[in-house]
C-alpha cells in the first residue's frame, strides 16, 4: 500500500549479512540513502526505511532474512514503514521475496533507489532532489547521470560497454558512506567466471569484470589522503582482476604495484590487503610484489575447500592439491612473516572419510593460522545442488570439530612464537574486558591490551606481546609504542 509520509526526520537502517563485499556496498547503499535526508538510527525500531543486504550463498543467512522480515511486516500494523532487499539473491530466492518485501532490486540498480523511493508514496526532506546531485567519486570512474533516480547516458572511456557493465560502473562512481573512520573497503572486480560447483555467486554477482585501474587508485589516494590506515580490496575473485579488457591491459601484480609506489611515496603508514583470491591464477608474480612493498599486507587468504584432488574436481576448483602447496611454499619463501588464512568445506557431496582425511593432512602439513571452515549445504542455482547430499549433518559437525582443533594446534604454536617479541599492532576499538583495547598485527592476528586511555581507535602502536591463546594474543604497552600512536 502506499502511503504519503511527511515526516522531516526519517530514519533507515540496514542490515548485511554475508561476505565483505556485501558490506562494502552497504557503504554506497547508506551514501543514496542518506543522500535523500535520511538519518541512520541503530535501533531498528525506530526507522521508517528498513533494508537487507541479502546473502543466497549461505541457507543460514537466507534463514536470517526470513526472520527479520516477519518481525518487520508485523510493525506495519502501527507505523508506515517501507523494506527492501539486495544484495546476492539466487532467482529462486527473489520470487519469495517478492511477496515479502516492499522493493527489491539488484545492487547494480542502487542509483535508482530514490525514484523507487519517491514512485512508493514517500515525500522525504530531499524529494526534488535529482540523481544527478548525488556524490560521486571523483576520477575516470563510469558516472551515471539522469533525474530522478533514472539511469540516463554514461560517460566514461568505455565505448562498448554491455548493459551489465554499465550498471555495475554506475554503481563503483558512488561514493560510499564510510562506517569506519580508519577501515575502509574498495571493490576492484565484481562477477566470477570460475563456477565452482558448490558456489551460487555466478549466478548472483554475474561474469567477471574489473574496474578501472585509475578509478581505483584514485579512490584508494582519497582514503588515505583522509586518513584511512587499513583498506582491502575486493573482488570475488582479486587475482583474476585485469583479465578482462576493462583492466586496461594492468594484471592483479600490475595493480598492486602502483598501490606500492603510491603507498612508497605517500609517505603514510597503511596496510593494503585483498580477498578473496583463487588458487588457480594465483602466481609468483603476485607473492613477489607484496613482498617488495611495505604498505601491501604480509598476510594471504587462500580458499582451500579440500585436501582432496577428486572432490577439487567435483567442486570444479581447476587445481590440485600439489597446486596448491606450490603456491604457499612460494610464499613461505618469499614471504616468512606472512600469515595464511583459508576457507574449507567439510561434507561436501559424495565427500568419503579417507578423502576428509586428506583434508586433515593438508591443514596439517600447511598450518594456517586462521580456517573458516563450513558445514556444507546445497544451495539452488549452484551445480551440486542436483546430487545427493549424502554426508549426514552430525558427521559434518564430527569433522568440522575435528578440522578446527587441527587448526587451533598450529595456530597457538604461530602465537606463542610471538611472545616476548615487539610487534606492531592497529588499534580497532575498545575490548569487551574493561580498561583493554583491541587491535589486529599486519598478519590479522587479534590482540587485546590494557591501554589505561593512552591511545585511540585507528592508532598504530607496538606492544610486547606476553601472553598467546590459539586464535588471539595479549600485550603491553611501551613507551615506543605509546610515542608511535602521538606520531
Amino acid at each position: 500500500m502506499r502511503f504519503q509520509a511527511y515526516v522531516m526526520n526519517l530514519k533507515y537502517h540496514i542490515v548485511v549479512f554475508g561476505c565483505q563485499m556485501n558490506k562494502s556496498d552497504g557503504e554506497r547503499v547508506r551514501a543514496v540513502i542518506e543522500g535523500l535526508g535520511y538519518i541512520w538510527t541503530c535501533e531498528e525500531e525506530e526507522a521508517n526505511l528498513l533494508g537487507i543486504l541479502a546473502c543466497s550463498v549461505r541457507q543460514k543467512s537466507i534463514d536470517r532474512v526470513y526472520s527479520r522480515i516477519r518481525k518487520w511486516n508485523q510493525w506495519k500494523n502501527d507505523k508506515n514503514l517501507v523494506t527492501f532487499i539486495s544484495g546476492c539473491i539466487l532467482p529462486a530466492d527473489q520470487g519469495k521475496f517478492l511477496k515479502l518485501f516492499d522493493l527489491l532490486f539488484p545492487i547494480t540498480e542502487l542509483p535508482s533507489l530514490p525514484e523507487m523511493i519517491h514512485q512508493y508514496g514517500i515525500v522525504t526532506p530531499s524529494v526534488n532532489r535529482t540523481f544527478s546531485t548525488l556524490t560521486v567519486l571523483q576520477g575516470k570512474e563510469t558516472v551515471v547521470e539522469g533525474s530522478e533516480g533514472a539511469a540516463g547516458h554514461v560517460t566514461g572511456p568505455w565505448p562498448y560497454i554491455s548493459e551489465p557493465d554499465i550498471r555495475i560502473r554506475g554503481f563503483w562512481a558512488l561514493k560510499p558512506s564510510y562506517v569506519s573512520d580508519y577501515e575502509a573497503y574498495i571493490p576492484i572486480q565484481n562477477g566470477c567466471d570460475k563456477f565452482c560447483t558448490f558456489c551460487a555467486v555466478p549466478y548472483t554477482r554475474g561474469r567477471e569484470i574489473s574496474r578501472s585501474p585509475d578509478a581505483i587508485m584514485d579512490e584508494l589516494k582519497q582514503l588515505t589522503e583522509s586518513g584511512y590506515k587499513l583498506i582491502t580490496l575486493l573482488g570475488q575473485n582479486v587475482n583474476s582482476y585485469g583479465l578482462d579488457r576493462y583492466g586496461q591491459g594492468v594484471n592483479f601484480a600490475g595493480l598492486l604495484k602502483r598501490i606500492g609506489e603510491y603507498g612508497k611515496q605517500s609517505g603514510q603508514k597503511l596496510w593494503v590487503y585483498f580477498t578473496s583470491p583463487h588458487p588457480g591464477d594465483m602466481n609468483e608474480e603476485v607473492i613477489r610484489t607484496i613482498a617488495s612493498y611495505d604498505c601491501l599486507a604480509k598476510q594471504i587468504h587462500l580458499p582451500l575447500q579440500s585436501g582432496d584432488d577428486q572432490i577439487l574436481k567435483r567442486m570444479n576448483r581447476r587445481h590440485t592439491l600439489a597446486d596448491y602447496m606450490k603456491i604457499t611454499e612460494s610464499i613461505r619463501k618469499h614471504l616468512p612473516a606472512a600469515t595464511l588464512f583459508t576457507d574449507v568445506i567439510v561434507g561436501f557431496s559424495g565427500e568419503t572419510p579417507k578423502q576428509f582425511e586428506n583434508t586433515r593432512k593438508a591443514m596439517e602439513r600447511i598450518k594456517f593460522n586462521m580456517a573458516y571452515i563450513a558445514a556444507y549445504s546445497p544451495r539452488p542455482g549452484a551445480a551440486s545442488a542436483a546430487w545427493e547430499d549424502d554426508v549426514p549433518l552430525y558427521e559434518k559437525k564430527r569433522r568440522l570439530h575435528i578440522l578446527t582443533d587441527e587448526l587451533m594446534l598450529h595456530s597457538i604454536e604461530y602465537n606463542k612464537r610471538m611472545t616476548g617479541k615487539m610487534v606492531q599492532v592497529l588499534v580497532t576499538g575498545r575490548d569487551r574486558k574493561e580498561g583493554y583495547f583491541s587491535g589486529m598485527t599486519e598478519g590479522r592476528i587479534t590482540v587485546r591490551f590494557p591501554s589505561y586511555g593512552r591511545v585511540s581507535t585507528g592508532d598504530f602502536v607496538w606492544l610486547k606481546i606476553t601472553g598467546a591463546t590459539a586464535l588471539s594474543i595479549e600485550g603491553a604497552l611501551t613507551e615506543k609504542g605509546i610515542q608511535a600512536a602521538v606520531v
